[in-house]
Formats: structure tokens, sequence, C-alpha cells
């Protein structure tokens, strides 16, 4: 009879290639590295169709046994997915406690998250995990027979566990609705205010933070790891022409996102899905960028976030050599892609003038001349940021060069009617004679 030992930090890593589909073997040890655990050793397995007892075959399953026993390892990572009866096997095989790869990137999770929110995601999403491996805890009460005097408590006690895991879960989806509720008050806001939400959105690592602190001049935490960065971040960001828009920090992506984890941060996502514009910060030095690139854009697909229009922000430009620059943007969309280092602040500006055409409306431009008693009107357009230069003319009226939104030229035209000013105004390509103030 197996009892599970004690959880310790030295463990053993199993690489699983499935199909003939290589897994990434350096991207997953760093998340092993990521929570803190100390590898003694690795082993691969190569399937063509996952063994449904113990997912690779029995005689890798002893191999990996026998490795665990020599190294004296207390956890074996398996970089794939296992089921809870998967995982319960391997365990009795291997004799230590068995972790797949969304229970890995779980635990990462629950290391970072800071916030109240973020704690109360991570929990929900560990619980979704949990409730379907119960079972494997109480391995040795299924041991027992039934009958008169040898019936145990092993379902009893299961479904006890069922039904606090599930109170728990309606527990936190409860507090998770009020937060919920607070964004989308903020969302409403903003909308009121008319001011675009840009989301940042990229494979874990590519270097969202630190743009985000750049472009907004913020402190938002950012680290040279895996998933630094869990709980959403908004702050306001210039645009050209005096405009501002919301800039959100979300939660990196990466290949085979546990769907758990994408169910409990949907409330985090929701300002992805919201957005007028996604950056897609994509690391530009990384050589498997164009597969990070197809695996983010999987996830927008299942969070509902693929039909808004994304720029490609390739970051860390400061890494490659002149020739790599050279071919990096060949063949994008005109607009749509932009070369930046977030670490150096080259390519910001270029970012920011992108940013500002595609969320900017067309803007109308030329000369006004406003009477000397419309003031009013005058402030108006001063409010709405609208005026470039101002001159006055020979009888004190006002001469303005303007750059003004289709939208809040037509809300002056309506403001200057209905409170008795000049009906028809129009713009002039020329400015009219006059004096300078």
């Amino acid at each position: 009879m197996f009892d599970r030992p004690e959880l310790n930090s030295d463990c053993i890593v199993v690489h699983v290639s499935v199909g003939g589909i290589e897994s990434e073997r350096q991207e997953f040890e760093e998340l092993v590295r990521s929570t803190g655990a100390n590898s003694l050793g690795s082993i691969s397995a190569r399937i063509n169709t996952p063994h449904p007892r113990y997912l690779v075959g029995g005689g890798k399953a002893e191999e990996v046994a026998e490795l665990v026993s020599t190294s004296g390892a207390g956890l074996a990572i398996f970089d794939h997915a296992l089921s809870p009866s998967q995982e319960r096997n391997l365990e009795s095989i291997l004799k230590c406690r068995v972790l797949d790869r969304a229970g890995l990137i779980l635990d990462i999770f629950a290391q970072r998250a800071r916030s109240f929110e973020g704690k109360l995601q991570v929990e929900l999403a560990q619980l979704a995990h949990l409730s379907t491996r119960l079972i494997r805890g109480w391995t040795h009460l299924e041991r027992q027979k039934g009958g008169i005097g040898l019936r145990g408590p092993g379902e009893t006690q299961l479904e006890t566990d069922r039904r606090l895991i599930a109170v728990r879960i309606k527990q936190i989806t409860r507090r998770l609705e009020r937060v919920i509720s607070r964004r989308e008050l903020g969302r409403s806001h903003r909308k009121k205010q008319e001011m675009p939400t840009v989301s940042l959105v990229g494979y874990t690592n590519a270097g969202k933070s630190t743009l985000f602190n750049r472009l907004t001049n913020a402190s938002a935490y950012s680290a040279d790891q895996l998933f630094a960065t869990l709980d959403p971040t908004i702050r306001k960001f210039p645009l050209d022409s005096g405009s501002s828009a919301v800039l959100a920090d979300t939660v990196g992506f990466i290949n085979n996102l546990p769907h758990e984890l994408i169910e409990a941060f949907r409330s985090t996502l929701q300002e992805t899905r919201e957005a007028s514009l996604l950056l897609h910060v994509i690391d530009a030095a990384d050589p498997l960028s164009a597969d990070r690139i197809e695996q983010v854009q999987d996830v927008l697909n299942d969070i509902g976030a693929d039909e808004i229009p994304q720029i490609h922000v390739y970051n860390k430009v400061d890494q490659l050599t002149p020739e790599q620059r050279a071919d990096l943007l060949g063949g994008t969309e005109t607009g749509r892609a932009v070369a930046v280092s977030a670490q150096t602040g080259e390519g910001i500006e270029q970012l920011v003038e992108a940013v500002s055409a595609l969320l900017l409306p067309e803007r109308k431009t030329g000369w006004l001349t406003l009477p000397a008693n419309l003031a009013r009107e005058r402030a108006m357009l001063y409010q709405c940021k609208a005026v470039e230069h101002e001159q006055i003319g020979s009888s004190g009226e006002f001469i303005l060069r303007l750059s003004i939104s289709e939208k809040d030229w037509n809300r002056f035209l309506k403001s200057t009617e209905l409170n008795g000013g000049l009906a028809m105004h129009r713009l002039e390509r020329n400015i009219p004679g006059a004096h300078k103030h």
C-alpha cells in the first residue's frame, strides 16, 4: 500500500514528446526553476499515443521510477497533461508525488499572485484542478473491503471533501463577481469619457511590464522570469495631439495554458476582450518567436479577443544584429508592426505614433474665425484640445488653427447653435489676414 510522501523541492523532470511533436525542454525547465524546485535529473520519453495507465509505456515508467529511487527525489514533474488516474498510477509506481504541466503552472501562479483578486483567481483555478484529483489522497481507504464491520469511510470522506471544495468555489466566485462589478464600473466610466483602452498581450517574459513602465512612467513589477505579472495594472498614457488612452498590463500567455487558469482569470482577461487595441509584445531575440505568436493568438481565440485590432511590437531589438533588425519587419502590414526596445527606449516614439494613428479618429484641420463675443465657444475648443495656434484679428475676433475630430466638431457646432451663436462655422484652408497676439 502506497502512502504519499511529504513534498520536497528535489525533483526529476520527464520530457514527453507525443506523436513526433517535441516538447520545449528549455522553457519547461525554466518553469521548473521558477517554482524553486531543484532538478536532480531529467529523462525523455517518446510516444505515438498516450498510454491510458501511465501516459508513457510501462517500461519507461519503470525507468523513471529507477531514476527517482537513485536520485532521492520526492517529486516527478511531467511536461504533459496527466489525467487523474494517470497521476494516481504514476504515484503508485514512482513512490513520490507526481505533478503535470498544468499543476506546475498553477503552483507558479500561486507564488506570483500578490493582490486580493489575483490570489482568489489562483485559488479558484487550483480548486477546479484539485476537485478531479481528490481520490489520489485516499488510496488507503479504497483498499478496505465491503461487508458488515468492514465498510470504510472512504466514500463519505471523499464526498465531504468535494462538498467543502464546492462551497469554497462558490464563495470565491461570489467575491470575484464583486471585483468584476467594480471593474465594469471603471470601464463604464472610461467609455463615458470616450477614452480608448489599449491592452498589452504576449508570451510570458516578452517584456510587457517593462514596456508598460516605459509608456506610462509607472513602476509596475517587472523581472526576467516567467509570469512576473499576474495582477492587471491600468495607467493613462499620452497619445499624439494631446489625447490620452488607458494602457492595461495583463498576465502573460504560454503554450498549453491550463484551461482552469483561463476560466479563473476571465475577469482579468476582460480588459483584453474589451480593449480598443491590442499591443502584441513579441520577444524579437527569441528564436521561436514565430511559434510564440501563434500560441498567443490561440489564447486570444479562446478568450474571444481575436477580432480586436493588433499592433505587433517586436521588443528587445537592442539584442539583435543590424542584419536581424533589417529583416525584422519585412512583410508585415504597414503601421501594424513596430520594433522597440523597452529597456533603452528605442522606437517608443514610433510606437506611440502607430497607436495614435489607429485610435485617434480622422481629424479636421484648418483656420476658424470666432467673433469676440464667443469666448465660451473658444473655451470649448481648448477643452477638447483642438487649438494648435491662436491669433487675434484686427477687430478682436479669435482666429484659431484647429485640429479636431469629427465628433468634437459636430458637438461644437450643435452647442453654438443651441446657445444662439453662429449656426454655421467653416474651417478655412488659408489663414485670414490678422496680426499675431
